[in-house]
């Protein structure tokens, strides 16, 4: 069974550098700019390579860091999904996603040096369709999917 944890994790990690490098490659060769959220989103598939890389250097803990892993993905789930509901406008935008853009209480000359600065995409703006359906929608699915390998990753190793 570990072996068979080792080739999940692998793939864990090739296919989040896959979907990093993908991010990366809309945002700055496409110039589809992120909004807040979309950025948010990236923390797991991060946070995927550092901690499964961090099981094969040091071999110990596969089971702590690979629940930690899996609360990553259970958190792209929930933010995905919340991102899908403010682009469908089920949900109105949060804070996370007015970070920087807030006018009270601005002089003049702020307000006129936040006019001119690059203003913040909108989370509920889709820029970018894949197959007709946003990035946050394919998302939430490959997070909820990733959650899913990722229990089945920890059932695993309980398993002798």
């Amino acid at each position: 069974m570990l072996s068979n944890n080792k080739l999940i994790l692998n793939s864990i990690l090739a296919f989040s550098f896959l979907s990093l490098a993908i991010a990366y490659f809309i945002q700055y060769i496409l110039g589809h700019e992120p909004c807040n959220l979309c950025l948010i989103e990236r923390i797991p598939y991060l946070a995927s390579l550092i901690l499964i890389s961090l099981i094969f250097i040091i071999n110990k803990f596969e089971k702590v860091i690979s629940s930690i892993v899996l609360l990553f993905f259970i958190f792209g789930s929930v933010v995905s999904f919340y991102h899908v509901g403010i682009e469908q406008e089920l949900f109105s935008e949060s804070l996370v996603c007015d970070l920087g853009t807030s006018k009270e209480n601005m002089s003049k000359e702020d307000l006129l040096k936040q006019l001119q600065k690059k203003t913040p995409i909108s989370c509920k703006d889709v820029t970018f369709k894949f197959f007709g359906l946003s990035l946050a929608t394919i998302n939430t699915v490959i997070s909820i999917l990733l959650s899913g390998i990722m229990i089945k990753v920890i059932k695993n190793y309980g398993k002798n």
